[in-house]
């Protein structure tokens, strides 16, 4: 079986493929405090539950594909490879490895790991031309050409982020769950910051993805517009434009990156 993590700014996500299919996932908090062994104990213990893998360390991981947006937590689980994993191929997604993508932008290194992941799991799944809207700490907006090449993309505040700003800055405000509210217009102050947090950004994002489709195809309507992330489904029913959810876009472009590489390795 294949391993594959995706370590973002809040959360790490896993999941555990069977050829194509994802067998398996998890959700875990992003510390980069963690050392190589105490994500060596963490996997164990998730990965020990699973009926199909061993009680050791490694049964039945057959391959492991890593990306990262936090150097930290990236160099200690090159560390967990190297020690808990040294028979299995490992691939981790930095400059060098194969995507199969064309990055054109200023400085092709600057791009998170993780928005190329999705580049290539959209190009795989769907073709292009594409945008991909990751809803995690960041939203981000990642635009894919019809010939498969990644030509760039916007960043915005993401929703956890603008609910703890107006928590955090407003005299009379508070953090409160994201949930929609019974309508647009709030009845009370947790109704009123939960419409603008949802309507907010259903908003933004078709407003953002109609320019971005604009500039990208000659006729808008041929692009495919695809969500992922953890807080995707908050948005889901209010935005327009989307045409597809995939929560586990990242993952599945993680797998796709694991068998470019491993042939090579």
């Amino acid at each position: 079986m294949l391993l594959t993590i995706d370590v973002g700014n809040t959360q790490t996500t896993l999941g555990l493929f069977d050829g194509e299919d994802i067998v398996e996932h998890w959700r875990i908090s992003t510390d980069p405090r963690r050392t190589a062994d105490e994500l060596a104990v963490l996997l164990q213990g998730l990965m020990g539950m699973h009926p199909l893998l061993g009680d050791e360390l490694g049964d039945g991981i057959d391959g492991i594909a890593i990306c990262a947006t936090v150097p930290s937590v990236l160099h200690e689980l090159r560390e967990v490879t190297r020690r808990y994993y040294g028979d299995v191929p490992a691939v981790l997604v930095e400059p060098g490895v194969k995507t199969g993508v064309p990055i054109l932008t200023d400085n092709p290194k600057e791009v998170g790991a993780d928005r190329i992941i999705n580049a290539v799991a959209a190009v795989e799944l769907y073709g292009g031309p594409a945008i991909v809207v990751d809803f995690g700490t960041a939203t981000t907006f990642d635009a894919v050409s019809a010939r498969g090449e990644y030509v760039g993309g916007v960043i915005s505040p993401g929703i956890e982020i603008s609910v703890e700003a107006l928590g955090a800055r407003g005299a009379q405000l508070r953090k409160i769950e994201v949930a929609r509210p019974r309508s647009v217009i709030g009845k009370n102050t947790v109704e009123a910051m939960q419409a603008g947090i949802v309507f907010g950004f259903a908003g933004q994002v078709d407003g953002v993805v109609a320019r971005m489709a604009r500039e990208l195809a000659t006729d808008p309507d041929e692009v495919t517009v695809i969500a992922t992330g953890g807080l995707a489904p908050m948005v889901l029913g209010e935005a327009s434009v989307i045409d597809e959810h995939e929560p586990w876009l990242t993952l599945i472009g993680l797998r796709l990156v694991y068998e470019r590489n491993v042939s090579r390795m």
